[in-house]
Parts: structure tokens; C-alpha cells; sequence
């Protein structure tokens, strides 16, 4: 019999199912209210900056700013503001990546992608709009009570969205479309492309509130982990799931000629790595008991989602 003071698996799902989607919605407001109101000058822009940002994706990478600040005792103020530039900058990459110049692609969370809807130098515009509200956004609000501190938060972000981050893994990318890859070569793209941007989410959530280096340190680790994990099931998704199922058109990796953990290591072997990343990010945590618990609840949902 179970004891009272340990819920069921079911419980422990339902309430980490209510706790996603009560901060899903309440982000979805704060977004709303941090973006310029659709009929503000220039209000084509405004609008399809929106577009671009409201009414899709699953929100991962605030969710796991939300939950990292719950686990460093931050304020929700603070962390909404943190997880909002975080998403700004992922918003941005998305409208950028499916221009034709870079991906081509006219599907994006279940509807036509910004240079679709609108027109491509809308989308270039839109890209370099929601960069600098991020920004914005971080230097304008209180996130710390020390304002050096503020200031390394927003050179976190800089770099995980530059050159040395998303930025320079998407060049990475870019140059390896058609070229055969190593394992450690894709995996060290992905660290930059993806996984940047997920352990900067992880990071800035946590410093909203009291981090020592110790737990920061274990937070980059479990933040490579899961951000890597996020790209290996995403490759997993893209051979096997369909273009309704995703949001996006499946098969754009292998119809671009573009390496990825399938195409390297076969689907069974990818999903087994997916899985041993799984482990040990939820093994990285094991220190700070029921206060990681929405930390491991995302580990699982990153692994784990059909879509």
C-alpha cells in the first residue's frame, strides 16, 4: 500500500500536467503584454511579431526557467521576465531559420511560417526586432538585486545567442548540409544550436533567485543534458512522426541532405542516447531532492513528447 505522504506515479503526472498547463497560460499573457500591441506604429511589424511569438510551441525553454527559479527561490516577477527574453531570442531564431535562405520552410507550429504569412523582409525585420526586445527586456527590469550581477545575466544571453551559441551552430549547420559528420561533431553543433539556448534558460532562471556555484555548475550539466537529449528526440521525431503530429514538415533533415543522430546512429541507438542523457541529467540533480522535482518532470517531458 502506498503511504499517504507519497503520491501515486498518476497524482505526481496529473499535478506536473496542471502545473505545465497553468504556467503555459499564464505565460502566454505575459508574452502578450511584453510584446508591442498590435496597432502601435509600425503595426505590420508588431503584428507579425506576434504571430510569430503567441499561440504555439510548448514553451520548454521557459518552463525550464520557471522551474529552475522555483528551485533558487526567485520571484515569479523575475523569472517571467528572464524565461520572456529567452523565448524572444528562440522565436527570432525560428523566423530567421525558415527563411528561404536558410531552412525554406512554410510550416512552423501548425501554421505558415513568418515569411509566409507576411513576406520575407517582414520576417528579416520581425528576427531582428524580438533579438532587441530580449535584450530590452533584460536590462530593463530587476532581476537581481546586484546590478553586476544583471549585467553577467545579459552577457549569458549575448553569448548563448551569438556567435559562440545558437548563432554559430546554425552556421555549423549550415556548412555541414551534404557532408558526412562524426558523432562528436554533431553533438558538439547541437551543444551550440540547440542546447545553448536551453542551459542559458536553465541558468538565467536560477540566478533570478539564490544560486551558489555549486548548484549553478550542476544546472549547466543538467542543462547540457537535456538540451542535447532535446535534439537527439527531435531528430528521432522528424523520421518518424507526421507533418500534423509536429507542427512542422517532417522529413526536412533527410529531404536537405542534413546529418543527423538517425542518420549517424540508426533510431535505435539514438533513442537509447536520448534515454542515457535522460539518466544522467535526473542523476545531476539527485543533490537537491523534492526541490528538482519540475526539473526531472521536464527531463521527462523533453525525452519523452511525441511531438
Amino acid at each position: 500500500m502506498l503511504s499517504p505522504q507519497m503520491p501515486s506515479p498518476e497524482m505526481q503526472l496529473a499535478d506536473f500536467q496542471s502545473w505545465l498547463a497553468a504556467h503555459q497560460h499564464r505565460f502566454e499573457n505575459v508574452l502578450s503584454r511584453l510584446l508591442p500591441a498590435p496597432d502601435i506604429a509600425p503595426q505590420r511589424l508588431h503584428q507579425a511579431m506576434r504571430y510569430s511569438v503567441l499561440d504555439g510551441g510548448k514553451r520548454v525553454r521557459p518552463l525550464l526557467a520557471f522551474a529552475a527559479g522555483e528551485l533558487t527561490g526567485a520571484a515569479q516577477a523575475r523569472t517571467d521576465i528572464a524565461a520572456a527574453a529567452v523565448e524572444l531570442i528562440h522565436a527570432y531564431s525560428l523566423v530567421h531559420d525558415d527563411m528561404p535562405c536558410m531552412d525554406d520552410d512554410v510550416l512552423r507550429r501548425g501554421k505558415p511560417t513568418c515569411h509566409v504569412e507576411y513576406d520575407e523582409a517582414t520576417a528579416l525585420l520581425v528576427g531582428d526586432a524580438l533579438q532587441s526586445l530580449a535584450f530590452q527586456l533584460l536590462a530593463s527590469h530587476p532581476l537581481s538585486d546586484d546590478p553586476a550581477h544583471q549585467i553577467d545575466m545579459i552577457k549569458l544571453l549575448a553569448v548563448a545567442s551569438g556567435s559562440r551559441g545558437m548563432a554559430g551552430g546554425q552556421a555549423i549547420d549550415l556548412a555541414s548540409v551534404g557532408k558526412p559528420l562524426s558523432v562528436p561533431e554533431l553533438e558538439q553543433m547541437h551543444i551550440h544550436k540547440t542546447g545553448a539556448l536551453i542551459r542559458a534558460a536553465i541558468l538565467l532562471g536560477a540566478r533570478c533567485g539564490q544560486a551558489d556555484e555549486a548548484l549553478l555548475a550542476a544546472l549547466e550539466r543538467y542543462g547540457h543534458c537535456v538540451g542535447l537529449a532535446f535534439q537527439v528526440v527531435d531528430d528521432v521525431l522528424d523520421s518518424e512522426a507526421d507533418t500534423a503530429t509536429l507542427g512542422k514538415t517532417a522529413g526536412k533533415d533527410a529531404e536537405n541532405d542534413k546529418p543527423t543522430y538517425v542518420t549517424l546512429l540508426g533510431a535505435r541507438e539514438a533513442k537509447q542516447m536520448a534515454a542515457d542523457l535522460h539518466r544522467e541529467a535526473l542523476e545531476t540533480l539527485t543533490p537537491f531532492g523534492a526541490r528538482a522535482q519540475r526539473l526531472c518532470e521536464l527531463a521527462d517531458f523533453i525525452v519523452l513528447r511525441k511531438y
